[in-house]
């Protein structure tokens, strides 16, 4: 076991009920969810690895693999969505040469869609991090989000 997980066990008893902090304190530290940090808290606080992918897949909030150092979540509500939402998520997947939900091989970007971003008269965007990307056109993708070379 690592020492950030060390650190954040020793925070907790091991009691069932303490698995949500304890995931969302992994999550803090490394931006995800790595496998062996899931067994280690299966072990830690005596569920299965199977119970622990139960509660983890059931709150949105937890994921499963890394995110970029630019996480693009692009809004696919009702404004974004008659807004050309689909096509500009479409245009970044291409681009960025992933899918949704993936991230880049040099973890520049990361990309997934969302419900809402509260940014209707925006629409179609995104939020980049903290920051929004309002009336994205698919033939700016490139421009908005610049790959290394």
């Amino acid at each position: 076991m690592d020492e950030e997980l060390k650190r954040i066990f020793a925070g907790y008893t091991g009691h069932k009920s303490e698995i949500i902090p304890i995931l969302q304190d992994i999550q803090d530290a490394y931006g995800y969810l790595p496998e062996d940090a899931l067994e280690e808290v299966a072990s830690f606080t005596g569920v299965s690895r199977a119970h622990l992918y139960g509660v983890a897949t059931f709150y949105a909030q937890f994921r499963f693999k890394p995110r970029g150092r630019k996480h693009i979540m692009v809004c696919t509500g009702t404004a974004c969505h008659v807004s050309g939402a689909e096509q500009v998520l479409d245009a970044l997947e291409r681009h960025l040469g992933i899918e949704e939900g993936d991230v880049t091989d040099d973890m520049e970007y990361s990309l997934e869609s969302v419900g809402c971003i509260g940014c209707c008269s925006l629409a179609p965007c995104a939020m980049v991090n903290d920051e929004v990307v309002s009336r994205i056109k698919p033939s700016r993708v490139g421009k908005i989000f610049p790959k290394k070379s």
